[in-house]
C-alpha cells in the first residue's frame, strides 16, 4: 500500500520546524528516521496532510556526555548511540539495549529519540530513558522545555509533547559509582517485537547492594520503574541470601507488571517471562558493579542472540523497530 497524498515539508532550522507544526497542528507527522512512521502511513493507520522532515535540520545529530547525562539528538540513529564509545563509557546499559532493537538496517536510519516519541510500550528505549531518570528536550512555539520521563508517556502511542511542539534531544541520567547494569529481552524470531524484556541497574557499596531498580519492555502500558530495593538492598551477591533476595525481588516483578495477552504470547507466559528474566539478568549486573568486573564489559554476540523460550534468555532476542 501507499500513504495518503501529504504536503512535505523540509525545514532547515528547528525554530523552521515549529513554525510548520504550529501551522498545521494535529494534522502534522514529524519524520527523523521514519521507521515506524512510514509502515503506518503506507498501512494508512494515520493520514497527515503534513509531513515535517527534520533532516535537514543542523544540530541535531550530537551525542554528549557530561557527568551527569548523556544527550542525543533527534537525528542520531540507533547504530551511531550503539557504536559511540563515549556513550557505551558513561552509560554502557544504552548498547546493552540497542543491540535489541530491530534489524541493523533499522538500526542504521531509525533514532532514539524518534523511538522515545513513538512511545510504544514494546519499544527498548523508552524504557531505558525510564530507567535511567531521563528527560525528554522539548523546542515549541512558547520556547524550550523539559518534560521528565514520568510526565512524557501518557499512554500507548500517547505523549504530552503538544502537536506544535517538536521532541529535540532525550538526556539519559548516568548512574553513581559502584552501579553495574544489564538488559534482556526474549523474542520468537529475530527482529520480532519482544514478548518481554527487562532492563536493571543495581549499585554496590561497600560489598552488598544499596540499591537495585527495573524497568520492562511489552509488559506494560507505559514505561515504570520498579524499586527493587526492598528486596535487594543490604545482601551480598552470590550468597545463599542473595538467591532468596532474588526470589523476592522476582514476586515483586510478577506483582508489578501487567501485561497483556494475543497471538503471541498469553498474559500469563509474559508475566512468567519477565520474571524468569529479570532474576537471571540482577545478577549480570550486580556482577559488572563490582570493582574487578568493570560495567564496561560486554558481549556483542550474546546480546544480540534472539530467543525462542526462556531458556535461551540472558542478552538475547531483537524487538520492535523504531523511529
Amino acid at each position: 500500500m501507499k500513504p495518503a497524498p501529504f504536503e512535505h515539508h523540509a525545514p532547515l532550522t528547528v525554530e523552521q520546524a515549529v513554525s510548520v507544526l504550529t501551522e498545521v497542528g494535529h494534522d502534522g507527522k514529524v519524520l527523523a528516521g521514519g521507521q515506524s512512521l512510514i509502515p503506518i502511513l503506507n498501512m494508512r493507520l494515520a493520514s497527515p496532510a503534513h509531513l515535517v522532515d527534520i533532516n535537514r535540520v543542523a544540530g541535531l545529530d550530537t551525542v554528549e556526555v557530561t557527568s551527569e547525562a548523556v544527550r542525543v539528538g533527534a537525528l542520531v540513529r540507533h547504530a551511531g548511540l550503539e557504536r559511540s564509545e563515549e556513550a557505551y563509557a558513561a552509560l554502557p546499559l544504552l548498547r546493552q539495549a540497542l543491540v535489541n532493537v530491530a534489524h541493523p538496517a533499522i538500526r542504521n536510519r531509525g533514532t532514539t529519540v524518534g523511538s522515545i516519541a513513538h512511545a510504544d510500550a514494546a519499544g527498548e528505549m523508552p524504557a531505558i530513558l525510564a530507567l535511567t531518570d531521563g528527560v525528554v528536550e522539548v523546542a515549541g512555539p512558547s520556547g524550550a522545555r523539559e518534560i521528565a520521563w514520568s510526565d512524557f508517556f501518557l499512554g500507548a502511542l500517547e505523549t504530552s509533547l503538544a502537536a506544535e511542539e517538536l521532541a529535540v534531544a532525550v538526556r539519559f541520567g548516568r548512574f553513581p559509582a559502584g552501579t553495574g547494569t544489564a538488559f534482556t529481552e526474549a523474542a520468537r524470531r529475530h527482529g520480532d517485537y519482544a514478548m518481554a524484556g527487562v532492563g536493571v541497574a543495581v549499585t554496590v557499596t561497600d560489598g552488598v547492594v544499596s540499591a537495585a531498580r527495573a524497568s520492562f519492555v511489552s509488559v506494560t502500558d507505559v514505561p515504570s520503574v520498579l524499586d527493587l530495593t526492598p528486596s535487594l538492598g543490604g545482601v551480598e551477591p552470590g550468597t545463599a541470601a542473595w538467591d532468596a533476595a532474588l526470589d523476592a525481588a522476582a514476586e515483586a516483578v510478577r506483582g508489578h507488571v501487567d501485561p497483556e495477552g494475543d497471538i503471541h504470547a498469553s498474559a500469563d507466559y509474559r508475566r512468567m517471562l519477565v520474571t524468569e528474566l529479570t532474576r537471571r539478568v540482577l545478577p549480570q549486573a550486580a556482577d559488572r558493579a563490582q570493582p574487578t568486573a568493570p560495567n564496561a564489559a560486554f558481549d556483542r554476540e550474546s546480546a544480540a542472540t534472539p530467543l525462542s523460550s526462556p531458556s535461551n534468555a540472558a542478552f538475547g532476542g531483537e524487538g520492535a523497530g523504531d523511529d
